[in-house]
């Protein structure tokens, strides 16, 4: 699990352009991002063409899994701000302390995960959710809640890497794992060597395996000579209110920015069951190709979050808002190519999705509504996670609820039911989404600008 990595060469200032650093950052970080979707991709087809039945069932259940558990990662990412602008102030001896706080937090909340995962039935009898795709959900979400506390641990050692710069270890961990879960999905589904056959459900036993191989290779990686300096492993310590509290002030609107932002598309999910599971299985297949594309810009964002919280913790503002407008204008490169690529492709993509021809069709028209909200997503994506590096958590939360659940989530409910006029089903959802990453992005990005260009609140920002 060796790296090349530098952090001094990852960190070098750039006297030319700032694109070649980011993007040493970035593209890791893609990789890596990547083969996690892939899991999530190999779910989606390996469940959809044992039938589609369990395919809904499998997004159902992460429609409850994943905001909880995103949530908690979104507040272990306080990490990765933390330890950058740690590094650029030259305080490298609080590092360890960090680490060992945060997986005091993991201990916590691994454990409630697990409690509300298992206690999720009356919340899609709430729902009125179908009852077919409801009996795959259940022991779905209940197998995988295991394997929770193992990927917040892997987390958390993920992000004390790549705050220091180091994001290859990650990629080849996630890369490693994507060729793992195939083989234990395509047993588990199928019911070979003896077990019994799960269907959907065996989706789940396999995304816990796999969860806590991640958690073992990554502390395989940061026990290894060049993190000997942190020694975060090297004693025990009993939990710090300081320095958790801190964390939490910077972590908890970063978990709740994506728990609003994931906890809008799964709600739209659940509420789709209504329609029935050819409209979930459909939405959910778009939803992964929109998730694919995505993943460049979120990766961009984690590496302008690092190079902006390694110059803001030197004092060097000038280049960290540098580096916000070189990762504003890749990301808007990256979205145009998406575009193309998803307009021109939607139909040999959704074959390989399903067999079914109704899911087949109406997946590959919703790719329409994928290309066109993918210049709003990439933006907000990006912005925020730009923001992330000046410590800049608060505002944007606040811009993702009123951005999903007060404008977003009501209108795209209301078109799709027909609440104030004409019923547009599971295409009025989709219009809704897309108004709501607009009026997100349009909002991040102005206050991305106004907080690079404001040395007094960078500073403000971080001395927290």
């Amino acid at each position: 699990m060796a790296t090349t990595d530098s952090v001094s060469t990852d960190y070098e200032v750039d006297k030319g352009s700032e694109l070649f650093p980011l993007l040493r950052l970035a593209l890791p970080l893609m990789g890596t991002q990547l083969a996690q979707m892939g899991m999530g991709v190999v779910d989606t087809i390996m469940a959809g063409r044992f039938g589609y039945v369990d395919l809904a069932g499998v997004a159902l259940g992460g429609a409850v899994m994943w905001p909880c558990t995103m949530l908690m990662m979104g507040i272990l990412q306080a990490v990765t701000p933390t330890v950058a602008q740690l590094k650029g102030a030259n305080r490298e001896d609080e590092f360890g302390e960090v680490v060992r706080q945060a997986l005091w937090m993991v201990v916590v909340a691994g454990g409630l995960i697990i409690l509300v995962l298992h206690n999720a039935a009356p919340f899609y009898r709430l729902m009125n959710v179908d009852e077919a795709a409801v009996a795959i959900a259940l022991p779905y979400i209940e197998l995988t809640a295991w394997g929770v506390p193992g990927m917040l641990g892997y987390f958390v050692l993920r992000f004390l890497a790549e705050g220091l710069g180091f994001t290859k270890p990650a990629m080849f961990i996630a890369s490693t794992i994507l060729i793992i879960k195939i083989p234990l999905n395509y047993i588990f589904i199928n019911g070979l060597f003896g077990l019994p056959t799960m269907g959907g459900v065996g989706c789940g036993l396999a995304t816990a395996i796999v969860m806590w191989l991640e958690f073992i290779l990554i502390i395989f990686v940061v026990t290894r000579s060049r993190f000997d300096h942190i020694g975060w492993h090297r004693h025990f310590a009993l939990p710090s209110w300081h320095i958790i509290k801190n964390l939490l002030h910077v972590g908890l609107p970063i978990g709740a920015t994506l728990f609003f932002e994931i906890g809008l598309f799964t709600t739209v999910t659940v509420l789709l069951g209504q329609i029935g599971a050819d409209a979930v299985a459909s939405h959910t297949i778009a939803m992964n190709v929109g998730g694919i594309t995505f993943m460049f810009p979120l990766a961009l964002g984690i590496a302008a979050s690092i190079r902006i919280g390694f110059n803001v913790g030197a004092e060097r503002y000038d280049i960290a808002r540098k580096i916000a407008r070189v990762a504003m204008l890749s990301t808007w490169v990256v979205a145009f190519i998406s575009i193309v690529v998803v307009v021109s492709m939607r139909f040999h993509i959704a074959s390989l999705y399903t067999n079914d021809t109704a899911v087949y069709e109406l997946a590959a028209t919703l790719m329409l509504f994928v290309a066109v909200f993918q210049l709003f997503d990439n933006s907000q994506s990006t912005a925020i996670g730009a923001l992330r590096g000046y410590k800049d958590t608060r505002i944007p939360m606040i811009i993702t609820l009123v951005g999903y659940w007060l404008f977003g989530l009501p209108l795209a409910a209301s078109l799709g039911f027909g609440w104030f006029g004409e019923t547009y089903g599971i295409f009025g959802f989709w219009v809704g989404l897309i108004l709501s990453l607009f009026a997100v992005s349009i909002c991040a990005m102005g206050r991305l600008y106004w907080i690079s260009n404001n040395d007094q609140r960078i500073a403000l920002l971080s001395n927290r």
